[in-house]
C-alpha cells in the first residue's frame, strides 16, 4: 500500500483524493486555507460534540494560526476518525497511533453534499460569477482589501462603541465610568499602558480570552482579524464579564495612537488597517481629546483619514476638560476645532462632547458653577446617545448592507469599463498602465454613463493601488441582469424587509 507524508504522519495514497475533494469543498473561499466558520459547518458533519470539535481544532491548528492548510485538515479528520471509535482526543494521540491505517472518518451526508456542490457548478445559470462577472474568490480577494465580508455572527452581535485617542485621554477610564469599575486586563497609567485592542463583551464569568483563540470561534464577528497576521493577534484579547451594559453593547478599548517620537518606532502589525477593519464593524466611534493633547500626529491622521465612509459614526469627545478654568476651555474647544476641521476636510461642523468622564467629582474650583452645569449637560447628551444605540443597531446594520451593495454595484460598473476598454490581442499591458495612470478620468466616464452620484466611488489612489496587483484582461464583461438585480434588491427587498421585521431591541 502506497504510503503519503503529512507533517511527519502518514496516510493511505488511496485516501488523498478522498480529503483533497473534501478540503476542496470545505475551502468556501477557494484560497487554499479552512476558516473557523467553514471547519464549523464541515466538521460538524461529523456529529461529535462541540466539545470534541473543539479540542479537534486545537490539535490541527498547533501553530494557532488561526486556518486549517490541506495539511492541517488531514490532521483534524484522522483526529476526527479517532474519536469516533472512541478514542479521547488528546495533543499527542496521532503521534501515539499507527496513522496510514487511519481511515477518514464518516461525514454524515457529505458524498450528497458535494454531489449537489458539483452539479450546480456545472450549471450555466448557477452563482458562480458575481455581478462584476469574475468568480466569488476573486470578487472575495478585491473586496477583502476594503471592507471585511459579512458573516451571521456580524449580524447576531451587540452593538459596538470603538474608542481612539492618544495615550492617557481617557478611554480606558471612560469605560470603567460606564462599568461602574474594571474590566478583567485593564490597565491605568499616565504612562502608556493599553498597549493592545482589547474587546469588552458580556459573558458568564470574568476572564480575558487571548486573540488567536477569539479569531477562530465562529460565534464571534472576529475571524477576519485573521487576515493581520500572528503579530497582531497577539496584541488583541477579548474581555467577558457580566454586566448589564454589556448585554446591549460591547466596547472596543484601543492602543493609543503614537506622537512625536514615538512615531518613528513601527508597529510590527498594520494599526490603522485593523483601525479601519473595527470601524466597518463599530456603531459607534469616539474620538478622545485632552486638553493638554490636542495634537494630531501623523499616525492619528491616517487613522482619522481610515475612517472615511464612517463619518455618521464619529463623535468627539473632549475629555478631562475640568483640568483647565472656563476661558481656557473656550481657546481649547475653538483650537480642538481648528485641528480636526483641517483633517476631517468637511465643512460640516463635527459634534463635540465636553466632560470629564471618571469617578472623581468635577472640580469646582476651576471650571466654576456655569462650567460643571455645562459639563452635566455634555455628559448626559453623550450618555444618551450611547443608549440609543442598541435601539437604532438593527437599521444601522440594514444600511451598512446597503452602503455595501451600492459599492459592489458601482465597482461593478468600474471594472466593467475598464474591461471594455482593453484591446481584444495586442498590446494589453500598456493599455493596463494607461488606464491605471488615467484613473481619474476613467471614473468620470463611468460616472457620466450610468449617472452615479460621485461620492458614492472609491478612492482613487486606494484603487489605483489594488488594481495593480491585478490583470484587467482576467475579468469578464459586465452582467447587466445582474445589476439589475442589484437595484431590484435595493429598491424592492430591502424596503419589504424593513416592513418585516422590527427592531429585537425595541
Amino acid at each position: 500500500m502506497d504510503i503519503l507524508a503529512v507533517r511527519g504522519r502518514q496516510y493511505a495514497k488511496e485516501d488523498e483524493k478522498t480529503y483533497q475533494q473534501w478540503f476542496d469543498y470545505a475551502d468556501t473561499d477557494q484560497d487554499g486555507r479552512l476558516t473557523g466558520p467553514d471547519a464549523v459547518k464541515f466538521f460538524g458533519l461529523s456529529q461529535l460534540q462541540r466539545a470534541e470539535l473543539k479540542q479537534v481544532w486545537a490539535v490541527a491548528d498547533s501553530r494557532r494560526q488561526g486556518f486549517l492548510g490541506f495539511k492541517e485538515f488531514v490532521t483534524a479528520m484522522q483526529v476526527i476518525s479517532l474519536a469516533q471509535t472512541g478514542n479521547p482526543i488528546t495533543a499527542d494521540m496521532l503521534k501515539e497511533t499507527d496513522t496510514e491505517n487511519i481511515s477518514p472518518p464518516n461525514m454524515e451526508g457529505l458524498d450528497e453534499l458535494i454531489a449537489a456542490a458539483l452539479k450546480k457548478s456545472r450549471s450555466p445559470t448557477s452563482g458562480n460569477v458575481n455581478v462584476n462577472g469574475t468568480t466569488p474568490s476573486q470578487t472575495a480577494q478585491w473586496f477583502d482589501k476594503k471592507t471585511p465580508r459579512k458573516t451571521e455572527s456580524d449580524f447576531d452581535c451587540k452593538p459596538m462603541v470603538m474608542l481612539l485617542g492618544q495615550y492617557s485621554t481617557g478611554k480606558t477610564t471612560f469605560i470603567k465610568h460606564l462599568l461602574r469599575g474594571e474590566y478583567p486586563g485593564a490597565h491605568i497609567g499616565p504612562e502608556p499602558t493599553t498597549d493592545r485592542f482589547v474587546v469588552v463583551m458580556g459573558g458568564d464569568d470574568e476572564r480575558s480570552v487571548p486573540g488567536n483563540t477569539i479569531a477562530v470561534q465562529a460565534d464571534m464577528p472576529f475571524s477576519g482579524l485573521t487576515k493581520f497576521g500572528t503579530a497582531f493577534l497577539s496584541k488583541f484579547e477579548v474581555s467577558l464579564m457580566p454586566h448589564t451594559l454589556l448585554e446591549h453593547i460591547t466596547f472596543v478599548d484601543t492602543p493609543g495612537v503614537l506622537s512625536g517620537e514615538k512615531q518613528r518606532t513601527q508597529r510590527s502589525y498594520d494599526f490603522t488597517g485593523v483601525t479601519e477593519w473595527f470601524a466597518s464593524k463599530c456603531d459607534l466611534i469616539l474620538l478622545l481629546f485632552d486638553p493638554h493633547k490636542l495634537d494630531i500626529s501623523d499616525e492619528f491622521k491616517r487613522v482619522i483619514g481610515s475612517l472615511r465612509g464612517h463619518d455618521d459614526k464619529i463623535r468627539v469627545v473632549l475629555n478631562k476638560a475640568d483640568q483647565v478654568d472656563t476661558q481656557q476651555l473656550m481657546r481649547v474647544y475653538g483650537a480642538l476645532m481648528w485641528s480636526l476641521g483641517k483633517v476631517l476636510n468637511t465643512p460640516e461642523v463635527m459634534r463635540v462632547y465636553i466632560g470629564s468622564f471618571n469617578d472623581k467629582p468635577i472640580n469646582d474650583n476651576v471650571v466654576g458653577p456655569i462650567g460643571k452645569e455645562l459639563f452635566e449637560h455634555e455628559q448626559n447628551d453623550l450618555l444618551a446617545d450611547l443608549k440609543d444605540i442598541p435601539r437604532k443597531a438593527c437599521d444601522r446594520r440594514i444600511n451598512e448592507f446597503v452602503k455595501r451593495a451600492r459599492a459592489a454595484k458601482i465597482h461593478a460598473y468600474i471594472i466593467g469599463h475598464l474591461k471594455k476598454e482593453m484591446p481584444a490581442m495586442m498590446g494589453k499591458v500598456k493599455a493596463q498602465q494607461r488606464l491605471v495612470d488615467n484613473l481619474e478620468e476613467e471614473f468620470a466616464k463611468v460616472q457620466k454613463e450610468y449617472h452615479l452620484p460621485l461620492g458614492d466611488f472609491p478612492d482613487v489612489e486606494r484603487f489605483r493601488e489594488i488594481l495593480q496587483g491585478y490583470s484587467i484582461d482576467k475579468f469578464e464583461k459586465l452582467k447587466p441582469k445582474m445589476v439589475q438585480a442589484v437595484d431590484d434588491m435595493l429598491g424592492h427587498e430591502i424596503p419589504e424587509l424593513l416592513k418585516r421585521f422590527r427592531n429585537p431591541y425595541d
